[in-house]
């Protein structure tokens, strides 16, 4: 399930792509538009900028900024930074792989298989997602993430 966390800073993000081209963006303008607490917010968006997302600028002007075109950022990598792993279980994962306490034989495991399908679907819906697509959808009046697995 995907966390306040990272829904937030979804949220955020999705705001401030749309605002690419209008310079910095202050905090409380993103808070209150996308109703997320502010301190909350300072944390998620702090996160965001030591992974590379985001940029900031102090003083008259100043806020945050995507650090690069919403073309370019996916969906997925906003969730792994915030969340951790898509996979549901720790011995599916790609990137963060740790075998299961209580398993005795993973290539024999029922419930690795299936979770591994579940990942794998997850992140072939997030890593083919970026805000800018995000964007399209709003527009157009589509659903932004709904898909049927």
């Amino acid at each position: 399930m995907l966390s306040s966390k990272a829904k937030y800073g979804l949220k955020a993000m999705i705001h401030l792509a749309r605002r690419q081209d209008q310079g910095a963006v202050v905090i409380q303008d993103i808070a209150a538009a996308e109703t997320i607490p502010k301190k909350f917010l300072d944390a998620i968006l702090l996160e965001l900028k030591n992974h590379g997302f985001l940029s900031s600028k102090k003083g008259k002007g100043g806020g945050y900024i995507l650090a690069r075109r919403a073309e370019l950022i996916r969906v997925g990598d906003i969730v792994r930074t915030l969340d951790g792993p898509l996979a549901p279980v720790p011995c599916v994962s790609r990137l963060f792989y740790r075998k299961c306490d209580d398993c005795r034989d993973e290539r024999a495991c029922a419930v690795r298989a299936v979770m591994g399908e579940v990942r794998d679907a997850i992140a072939a819906i997030l890593d083919n997602c970026t805000l800018a697509d995000l964007i399209t959808r709003a527009q157009k009046g589509e659903p932004i993430l709904q898909y049927d697995i």
